[in-house]
């Protein structure tokens, strides 16, 4: 598999001992495009809300909830996220309980790149070959939220940076209303979102879409309706 494969595949690393962390975290950067990192569970938690990562990869003894509560807690609402658990346990209990959480692997530290490749490479055409990544907007429009693709008519329909992302996050929590505070976190991030900025983009992705598609709830946030 190609680098380009790995392309718009976000990854998110768990871990609390801070070099394993961030060597890590560079081994990963030169494979995939977003990477984000997490010390605990509960800046995992955020991540997940707001960057909603392919693939997460955690490790299992952490302080204040470790690697498996967390997986518990992810797969109440989440059962298709890519998880490979990175453990220096080997104790059965942990297998087991592993394994009934849907894991896509449990490797045993420490890792190196011929152990933990092939599994990024199993997960990655998983995440490829699944249709979800896919949301109509009528039998002629659909948006790929993994390639970032907008198609009307059978024609590529060019989209702007914010427009992309916009629509890439209304697509992630379809037909369910995205607030403008979340919004203005995952599409601006760390810079200032004005409701005119907001309008703009949103006012020109409405007209490359179907009619009546993209909901807006006056200050409140958008919705996307989808029926596929």
């Amino acid at each position: 598999m190609s680098i380009n494969e790995f392309k718009n595949i976000k990854i998110l690393f768990v871990e609390d001992e801070d070099n394993i962390r961030i060597n890590a975290t560079s081994y990963l950067k030169r494979l995939f495009d977003e990477v984000y990192e997490a010390k605990d569970a509960f800046e995992a938690f955020e991540i997940i809300e707001y960057k909603k990562p392919h693939i997460i990869i955690t490790d299992i003894n952490m302080p204040k909830i470790n690697g498996l509560e967390m997986i518990k807690k992810i797969r109440e609402k989440d059962l298709d996220t890519n998880i490979i658990v990175l453990s220096a346990f080997t104790q059965t209990n942990y297998l087991l309980e592993a394994v009934e959480l849907g894991l896509v692997k449990y490797l045993v530290k420490p890792i190196r790149h011929e152990t933990i490749y092939p599994v990024l490479t199993q997960c990655v055409k998983k995440i490829k070959n699944d249709n979800s990544n896919i949301k109509y907007f009528s039998k002629d429009c659909y948006f790929d939220m993994l390639n970032k693709i907008l198609i009307k008519e059978e024609i590529n329909i060019k989209l702007t940076n914010k427009e992309s992302d916009f629509l890439t996050l209304l697509c992630q929590n379809s037909n369910s209303l995205v607030t403008y505070d979340t919004i203005a976190s995952v599409i601006w991030n760390d810079s200032f979102m004005t409701e005119d900025a907001l309008r703009t983009v949103a006012r020109k992705l409405r007209k490359k879409l179907p009619q009546n598609c993209l909901e807006n709830f006056s200050k409140v946030g958008y919705k996307i309706v989808t029926f596929k």
